[in-house]
Parts: C-alpha cells; structure tokens; sequence
C-alpha cells in the first residue's frame, strides 16, 4: 500500500511539474520586449521606412482595417511608404499585453490619430488586437484587427 501511495505522489509530481514550465522569455517577463516591439512599431507607422517596419512584421501578416480590407506584409508596408495610409501622429491608450506560450502575445489598446491619408487631413479611433509571435528571437506583428469606436 505505502509503495502504491509513493507511486502516485511521484506520478503526480511529474505531470503537475510540467504544467509549471513556462517557455524561457514566456509570460510576463517578455511583457516589456513585446511591448518594445509595439512601441517601435507605433513610431515607424508616424515615420515609416521599410527596413523599420519589416523588422516589425511577419511575413505572413494579415492586417485587418475597420473598414474590412485586408493587408499583407507588402501591402501594409507599402501604402505607409507611399502616403496611401498616412499617420501624422498615433496615441496608444489602455494597452494590456498576454504573453500566452513564450512564444504569442495578444495585445489590445485604444489608438487615436491624425491621419493625412493621400493628402486628405482626417482622425481615427480605434480598438486593435494584435497578435505578436516570437520569431527568430524578435517579435513581429503576425496579425492586427482594428475596430471603428463610435461614439
């Protein structure tokens, strides 16, 4: 009876000690790099080069607008370079970061803005989730959805 009590407490030891293990760089102490990273990523949207915002996102990106269009990385690259998409200034508000598996994060905020898109002067506010995915030791934006408040 005492070796089958044993066994069990080992067993149980095992699984439970696995459920434990985060992935190195996982949960909140990779909350500051992604963070980093989302920060880095608001300042090249307002003053954008193509080396800055390629190191900022995946190569699979999907980029959803409010108004239901649908970038890739080339796409959302490049109408930022060529003043399609245009952000004189961004505010980033209400920010919380979910670092999930080391590897994905999930971050939500509110982003208010002045645009000048191809030239036309104009504000935006908006509700984004984005998803950051650890690649290569950096974080890149894999997918962003933004959502029109309305007031």
């Amino acid at each position: 009876m005492l070796m089958k009590k044993l066994l069990l407490i080992a067993a149980s030891a095992v699984l439970f000690s696995g459920c434990a293990m985060v992935p190195a760089g996982g949960g909140a102490a990779a909350e500051p790099a992604v963070a980093a990273a989302a920060e880095r990523l608001r300042i090249a949207m307002v003053d954008p080069t193509p080396g800055a915002l390629g190191a900022l996102v995946a190569e699979d990106l999907s980029y959803g607008h409010s108004g239901g269009r649908v970038d890739t990385k080339a796409s959302f690259i490049g109408d930022l370079i060529a003043g399609k998409s245009d952000f004189v200034s961004i505010t980033i508000t209400d920010q919380t970061i979910k670092v999930v598996d080391g590897q994905t994060a999930i971050v939500r905020h509110t982003l208010a803005a002045d645009t000048l898109d191809s030239g036309k002067p104009g504000k935006v506010a908006l509700k984004i989730l984005g998803v950051w995915q650890k690649q290569g030791g950096d974080w890149k934006l894999l997918a962003r959805q933004a959502v029109r408040i309305t007031s």
